[in-house]
């Protein structure tokens, strides 16, 4: 991506999936103080909780396959410049929501409106944002070594630290307001949502649409979706399932982790700081595992440790509910191992598998299942969060771990570094053979830097 001087290689890799973190905190950071302040009763008398949770999931989905198409047929650096846009606005309208007259019901309903429109804007971050960062792993300036690594780093790891700085948020201005200033402290835990967005905004700005866009993009051109689908589909189909999967496994585990965690807390999503610091350390300790094992390899590696644990604790559930720290550690351990699997590679795979034509939607639609899963997992199970002993969520959960495993092995293609660059390659020869005029591909006039040779390649900076 050229751009203005002052930028490094690895900077614009964090410039453009660094928004992601506004994904971890907004979902991490409504139901932190607003059933402490307002009580469960008022939240649930007219089913306000589900809706907020609802509204949230539906908009993130919108937005990514909205914005799939957008990232592909109006740019990267206009998807981009909208979702932080997005983001920042209604991070700030969210907090300043209120209702007519000081109506309570007015103002949980302007909140679920502006979680709708949040969440379009969170959602435009993965075909947008994650998008581009992968296309500047394989630019000058990155090692080979190390181009998974950093978008794993850029992308999920600034997820998981958004649930970690939203879940220590409220708390934090909680001891400085005190109890008798609730309000204050859930108005600013969303509005503080608008600092990182505005801050990726400026960012962003130095920014241009990268060199194999402005080359391989169908900007210009009707993009030939049969063609597409019969030289893609099995990938999309087994990413979109595994992404499936993990969403529905982790929404699950939380939900039936959550009464032993959440107990004589201030604020229940609190509670999920253990666990979320050691989801941080999962995704950070498999970001430097997955340019070694390969993305494929590596995330089968993380989706089996974490069925043999998950089974572990199923079977030792009595026992580890009676000790609170010892059954924080290992549901810490469970989760971090998906993090190290499918938390972190299926990013990866969704972003560097596609090619560049239609690698937004490509992505997008992957993430959209993904999303599904997650909301079917919270409405499916989430009814029973509060009953102790339950352990059939993770018998299940163990049991569709395996699966993504399965699935991922014979329906996802490995990934080679400077895996992008040959998939566009091979794309375009594909095209040609069936017909397609590929003249019509790239941004006409735009200025594209040259392609190094393979010897410039092996020269590239180290990690």
């Amino acid at each position: 991506m050229a751009v203005k001087k002052g930028l490094t290689g690895v900077s614009l890799i964090f410039a453009c999936g660094t928004a992601l973190f506004s994904d971890g905190y907004a979902n991490g950071i409504i139901g932190s103080v607003l059933g402490r302040i307002y009580g469960s009763d008022a939240l649930s008398g007219k089913n306000y909780s589900n809706t907020l949770t609802s509204v949230a999931f539906a908009g993130t989905v919108v937005g990514m396959l909205v914005f799939g198409w957008i990232s592909d047929k109006l740019g990267r650096k206009f998807g981009m410049m909208s979702a932080t846009g997005i983001v920042a606005l209604f991070s700030g309208l969210s907090a300043a929501s209120s209702g007519a007259n000081g109506s309570f019901g007015g103002m949980l309903a302007m909140l679920c409106a502006c979680r709708f429109l949040l969440g379009i804007g969170v959602g435009a971050e993965y075909p947008c944002g994650s998008v581009s960062a992968s296309e500047q792993t394989e630019q000058e300036g990155i090692a080979k070594n190390a181009q998974h690594r950093w978008l794993a780093l850029a992308t999920n790891t600034m997820i998981d630290i958004g649930f970690v700085v939203a879940a220590f948020v409220p708390l934090v201005l909680y001891w400085i307001f005190g109890p008798n200033h609730l309000r204050a402290v859930w108005r600013l835990s969303l509005g503080l949502g608008v600092i990182p967005a505005l801050a990726v905004f400026f960012w962003r700005l130095r920014m241009e649409d990268p060199d194999c866009y402005k080359k391989n993009s169908m900007k210009t051109a009707s993009i030939p979706y049969w063609l597409v689908i019969k030289r893609y589909w099995k990938g999309l189909l087994g990413l979109s399932l595994s992404w499936f999967i993990y969403d529905f496994i982790t929404s699950v585990s939380m939900f039936h982790a959550c009464p032993y965690l959440t107990d004589d807390v201030v604020f229940p999503s609190i509670t999920g700081g253990n666990t979320a610091l050691s989801v941080v350390f999962g995704t950070v300790i498999g970001a430097f595992i997955i340019d070694y094992l390969g993305p494929k390899s590596t995330m089968i590696l993380g989706l089996l440790v974490q069925a043999v644990i998950g089974f572990i604790m199923s079977g030792l559930y009595s026992t580890l509910t009676k000790h609170i720290a010892a059954f924080a550690v290992v549901y810490g351990i469970f989760l971090s191992f998906g993090e190290v699997g499918p938390g972190n590679c299926l990013g990866v795979l969704a972003a560097k598998t596609g090619p560049t034509a239609v690698r937004g939607q490509y992505y997008g639609f992957a993430a959209a299942v993904g999303k599904v899963g997650a909301f079917v997992g919270t409405w499916a199970f989430g009814g029973s969060s509060s009953a102790k002993g339950d352990t059939g969520p993770f018998w299940i959960g163990s049991g569709l771990a395996i699966l993504s495993a399965i699935v991922t092995f014979f329906l996802v293609e490995p990934l080679s570094h400077d895996g992008m660059k040959a998939e566009d390659e091979a794309f375009r020869q594909y095209l040609i053979d069936h017909g397609f005029d590929v003249t019509l591909m790239g941004i006409p006039g735009a200025e594209v830097a040259s392609t190094m040779s393979d010897a410039e390649k092996d020269e590239k900076l180290p990690a």
